[in-house]
């Protein structure tokens, strides 16, 4: 086992140091390898050194930089050191992070990771909050908890009685509401469909004045961070029009709700506090291992209620909090510990720095490519996002798949509005000032080489 380990350590290490180096996208040789992998299923063991060696020939040369400075495809933190190598030590634990009385440990860590979460990002700090899989799993938390309490007013019991003749909840989202938003109303059979959709500007953010009235049980989604421009709807009178009229409030805020960490960026999430749920990824912009996603509710009944199961085999009985009783599912890995781990070496002002350095790239990205002939912004850039259109949909969308295919940097495509763009998402500790210029020079190449070409 020793040996093993030693070995598996020895592989991760060296391909993190590579990093830097190597094309961002794998090859076309990398990714045709990996028909080797289309085997029977073995009738007969083999060593395990022999299977990691094949795990890591082939998969490691088959993988995206994601994990370094130079990819920008979508919203994804490269994982910080510290939250690697917690990840690889809970690994070891293998502790199921269901309850406290099986887990003592790494119910405390995830009380503290949960409880400095809050604090840093400025929320009540009574909140109830569970560690999931990612904001799909985050917003189908803090939503279950939303149905739970409208329909409780109502004097129905959704989680023993169903939805079958429940009173109707009527859920308002933005034009650009994320599909995971969607998602997860699906899952909880409000429905992807049935849903009062309300205008946005041109940088994506809900008008406030366009809110339709709400009657009868009512949530309100709202958005911290828009995935194209990194725009924020305007809390302060939604929220304020929600309550008012007896609305539950969420807030999508899968990257955006770090902005809160900064005091540079804080005055995009005001207003943000007084909603009643929240949702957020750690593996975004806290940068630790995936699966990381955090559902936060301002009263956590309505989550423990949504949430919590016995049996008489389970030793939920107990004066501490039971990890479980506010997450969807009963076994799961101790994700929180990496959260732990990321918060405790960064601090307050170590995330706020992480926060603020991507931003910085984000303009630096937006105005040197402002300057570009052919290069055109599409988006104010407030966060994290910028968006450039290279001329047409197909030219921008060959500028794409050269610079992909070039291995320099990796982007993906979007449509904005009726634009075809690049998305650029700065999100990653690693990302430096170098990689920005190397990725710079690689954007300028490849729109030359594409403007000269018919």
């Amino acid at each position: 086992m020793k040996d093993l380990l030693e070995d598996a350590a020895r592989r991760a290490i060296g391909y993190l140091e590579g990093m830097g180096e190597r094309r961002v996208a794998p090859d076309d040789a990398a990714v045709a390898a990996l028909a080797r992998l289309r085997v029977p299923l073995p009738d007969g063991p083999q060593p395990a050194a022999q299977t990691l060696s094949e795990l890591d020939e082939l998969g490691s040369p088959a993988t995206l930089a994601m994990n370094g400075g130079r990819f920008f495809g979508f919203v994804i933190g490269a994982s910080l050191p510290v939250s690697i190598a917690s990840n690889w030590l809970t690994t070891a634990w293998d502790q199921n992070a269901a309850l406290h009385a099986s887990s003592p440990g790494v119910a405390v860590f995830e009380s503290m990771a949960l409880g400095w979460v809050l604090e840093l990002l400025q929320l009540p700090a009574t909140a109830g909050g569970a560690f999931v899989t990612g904001a799909t799993m985050a917003n189908f938390s803090a939503l279950a908890a939303a149905r739970h309490a409208l329909l409780r007013r109502e004097g129905w019991n959704v989680e023993a009685d169903g939805l079958f003749g429940a009173p109707p909840i009527t859920v308002v989202i933005g034009e650009e509401a994320h599909p995971t938003l969607l998602k997860s109303l699906g899952m909880l059979g409000l429905g992807r469909n049935r849903v009062v959709r309300v205008p946005v500007d041109g940088q994506g953010r809900m008008r406030a004045d366009r809110l339709p009235a709400l009657r009868g049980p009512t949530i309100l989604c709202t958005q911290a961070g828009n995935v194209n421009t990194g725009a924020f709807d305007p809390f302060e009178p939604l929220v304020a029009a929600a309550h008012a009229q007896g609305a539950w409030v969420h807030v999508d805020g899968a990257f955006g709700l770090w902005a809160a960490a900064s005091p540079a960026h804080a005055g995009l999430v005001s207003g943000m506090a007084a909603a009643d749920s929240w949702a957020t990824d750690a593996h975004k912009w806290l940068n630790v291992p995936y699966d990381s996603g955090i559902a936060l509710v301002r009263d956590a009944q309505p989550l423990r209620a949504a949430m919590a199961i016995s049996a008489d085999y389970l030793p939920t009985e107990s004066e501490f909090r039971n990890p479980s009783d506010y997450t969807p599912e009963l076994s799961r890995r101790a994700r929180g510990v990496d959260v732990w781990a990321a918060l405790r070496t960064l601090g307050r002002s170590g995330v706020a720095a992480l926060v603020e350095r991507c931003c910085a790239h984000a303009r630096h990205f937006a105005d040197a490519l402002a300057a570009e002939e052919g290069c055109q912004v599409l988006n104010d850039v407030v966060l994290n996002q910028v968006l450039v259109s290279f001329g047409d949909a197909d030219r921008t969308r060959r500028v794409i798949a050269a610079l992909q295919q070039e291995g320099s940097l990796w982007a993906g495509p979007t449509v904005w509005q009726g634009r075809t763009a690049m998305r650029l998402s700065v999100s990653s500790w690693a990302t430096t000032d170098d990689d920005v210029t190397r990725s710079l020079a690689a954007i300028r190449r490849v729109t030359r080489a594409c403007a000269s070409s018919p």
